[in-house]
C-alpha cells in the first residue's frame, strides 16, 4: 500500500505542466536518437548534461530517462527500413525486420515492434514500481564491505562483458579509475595526479569527459569509418495495421522477450544486446512456423523489441537502488545525478521520494506517449534519414563545443574535451569499449572510499571482505565471472586441438 501511495504521488510530480514537457520532450528526442544512425542515448545525454546544469534535477531526469527507454523504441525504424541498427540492441530486429520490410510487410513490422516495446516497457516498469522497495529494504542493510563488494562485481562485469575481450574491457576500467583518482584526496587533501595543473585540483568534470568520449569520441569515429556506404531505405507498402494472425504470433513473443530483458536489465551483463539474442533463438525454437526465420518472421522482431525495452526500464533499478549502472547509458544518467550534488542508492528514497517516484511515473507516461508518436508519426521519423551525415556531426561537435565550454567558460575544459574525444576516437578504432572508462571515474573515488571505511571499522584487517558472507559471496561470484570464461575459452581450444589431431590427412 505505501508502494501505491507513493507512485499516486510520483503521478502527481510528473504531471505537472513542466515535468509532462520535459518528459514528452525526451521521450521525442529519443526516438529521434534512436532512428538515427551512428547517434545513441548515451551521446544524447552527455551532449544535453552541461545545458540542463541549470534545470531542476526531477524534470531533468524524467528527460534523460524518456531520451533512453524512447531511443530503444525508436531503434527499431531504421533496423527495419535502413537494415542499419540504430541501437545496438536493434541489431536482431534487423535480421527479420528488415526481411519483413523488403516482402512489403514493413508496416506489421514496425507496428509488432512499438506495441510490443509498449506491452514490455509498461510490465517491466511495474515490475521496477514493486520490486525496487524490496531492494532498497535488502540495500539498507548493507556495510561498506559488501558495497565495496558489489561495485567491485560491477567493475568486473561490466568490463568482461563490453567490447571484443575481456582484457581491454578491464583496461578501460582501469583508465577510468586512474581518472577518477586526479585531483585532491578526500581524507589526506593530498594532490594525486594533478601534474601540478592548478585546473586539475579538483578533478576532471565528469560532464566533460561522458561529452568528449561519446560525443567527441563517438562522432568523430562515425564520421571516419562508418560514412563510406550509401544506404537504402525501403518504402512503407501495404497497411500500417497488423492482422489477426499477426496478432496471435506476436503477444506470446512480447511477454517472453519481458521476462527475459528485465532480469538482464537488473545485473551488469552489457545492457540489452544479450537477452535479445536470446529471444530471437527463444522464439526460433518455440515457433510453429521456423522456415520463416531468416525470411522475415513476425515472432524474431516481436521478442527481441519487447526484450530490449524490458531490459532499458530494469536498468534503472540497480541504478536507482544501489547507485550502480549496468550500461553507458545509465552512466552517465548516474553522471547527471552527481551533477546535481545527488547519489542514487537506498537512502535517496527516503530523502527525496520525489524525485524517485515521480521519475518512475513518468516512464508510464512516456511509454503512452510513444506508442501515440511511433506508428502515426513513421513517415517523419523516417525523413529524419535523409538528413545529410556531415550536417548531423558538424551539429553534435558544435554542441558539444558549446557545452563544455558554457560549464566554468574554461579554454581548459575546452582542451581536455577534444583531447579526452581524440583518446575516445581512438578506443572506438580499435574496438575498446568507452563505457568502463566512465563507470571505473564515477564509482572509482565510491569504492575507494567504502573501502578505506571497511579498513577503519576492521582496524586494517583485509581479512573482512571474506569473513562477512554477503561480501564473501559477492566476491567469489566476481571471481567466476573472470574465471569461467577464461576456462571454458581453454576447454574449447583444447577440444578443437584434440579434433584437428585426430582428423585424417
Amino acid at each position: 500500500m505505501d508502494t501505491l501511495n507513493a507512485l499516486m504521488s510520483g503521478f502527481a510530480v510528473a504531471l505537472s505542466l513542466q515535468n509532462l514537457l520535459l518528459g514528452f520532450v525526451g521521450v521525442t528526442l529519443g526516438t529521434a536518437v534512436g532512428v538515427l544512425p551512428g547517434v545513441g542515448p548515451a551521446l544524447t545525454v552527455a551532449l544535453l548534461l552541461p545545458a540542463t546544469a541549470s534545470f531542476d534535477p526531477t524534470g531533468a531526469l524524467i528527460m534523460f530517462a524518456g531520451i533512453y527507454y524512447g531511443a530503444m523504441f525508436g531503434g527499431s525504424t531504421t533496423s527495419i527500413l535502413l537494415n542499419t541498427p540504430g541501437e545496438s540492441a536493434t541489431i536482431v530486429t534487423a535480421m527479420e525486420g528488415n526481411m519483413m520490410a523488403k516482402r512489403g510487410r514493413a508496416g506489421p513490422a514496425l507496428a509488432t515492434s512499438a506495441i510490443g516495446s509498449f506491452v514490455a516497457g509498461t510490465i517491466a516498469t511495474l515490475l521496477l514500481t514493486f520490486v525496487s522497495p524490496m531492494a532498497v529494504d535488502v540495500a539498507l542493510k548493507f556495510g561498506p564491505t559488501e558495497y565495496f563488494a558489489v561495485m567491485v562485481l560491477a567493475f568486473v562485469t561490466v568490463s568482461a562483458v563490453l567490447g571484443a575481450s575481456p582484457a581491454r574491457g578491464l583496461a578501460s576500467l582501469f583508465l577510468g579509475l586512474t581518472i577518477g583518482l586526479i585531483g585532491l584526496d578526500s581524507q589526506t587533501g593530498q594532490a594525486r595526479f594533478t601534474l601540478g595543473i592548478p585546473e586539475l585540483l579538483d578533478g576532471l568534470d565528469v560532464v566533460v569527459v561522458a561529452v568528449g568520449l561519446f560525443a567527441v569520441g563517438e562522432t568523430l569515429y562515425v564520421a571516419t569509418y562508418l560514412n563510406r556506404t550509401t544506404d537504402t531505405i525501403e518504402q512503407m507498402k501495404g497497411s500500417i495495421w497488423m492482422s489477426k494472425e499477426d496478432w496471435k504470433r506476436s503477444w506470446k513473443p512480447w511477454l517472453r522477450g519481458t521476462a527475459l530483458g528485465f532480469p538482464f536489465g537488473c545485473i551488469p551483463a552489457g545492457g540489452a544486446e544479450i537477452p535479445t539474442f536470446l529471444s530471437y533463438a527463444t522464439e526460433k525454437k518455440l515457433s510453429k512456423h521456423p522456415e520463416e526465420f531468416g525470411k522475415g518472421a513476425i515472432e524474431g522482431v516481436a521478442g527481441p523489441e519487447a526484450a530490449n525495452n524490458a531490459s532499458a526500464s530494469g536498468t534503472l533499478m540497480p541504478l536507482l537502488t544501489l547507485g550502480l549502472p549496468t550500461t553507458a547509458t545509465a552512466a552517465i544518467i548516474l553522471a547527471a545525478f552527481q551533477q546535481y550534488g545527488l547519489q542514487p542508492g537506498p537512502l535517496l528514497f527516503d530523502t527525496q521520494p520525489e524525485l524517485i517516484w515521480g521519475l518512475i511515473a513518468s516512464m508510464y507516461i512516456g511509454n503512452v506517449i510513444l506508442l501515440a508518436l511511433n506508428l502515426p508519426l513513421v513517415g517523419l521519423w523516417v525523413k529524419l534519414l535523409t538528413i545529410p551525415r556531415p550536417l548531423l556531426y558538424a551539429g553534435i561537435l558544435i554542441f558539444a563545443t558549446m557545452g563544455a565550454y558554457g560549464l566554468r567558460n574554461s579554454w581548459f575544459d575546452l582542451a581536455l574535451l577534444y583531447g579526452i574525444g581524440v583518446m575516445g576516437f581512438v578506443m572506438r578504432r580499435y574496438d575498446i569499449p568507452v563505457a568502463p572508462v566512465l563507470v571505473g571515474m564515477i564509482l572509482g573515488p565510491l569504492s575507494e572510499q567504502q573501502f578505506r571505511r571497511a579498513l577503519a571499522i576492521s582496524q586494517g584487517d583485509l581479512t573482512i571482505f571474506v569473513t562477512q558472507p554477503i561480501s564473501a559471496t559477492v566476491l567469489a561470484i566476481t571471481a567466476l565471472v573472470v574465471i569461467v570464461p577464461q576456462v571454458w575459452r581453454l576447454i574449447r581450444r583444447m577440444r578443437a586441438s584434440a579434433i584437428g589431431h585426430e582428423s585424417p590427412v
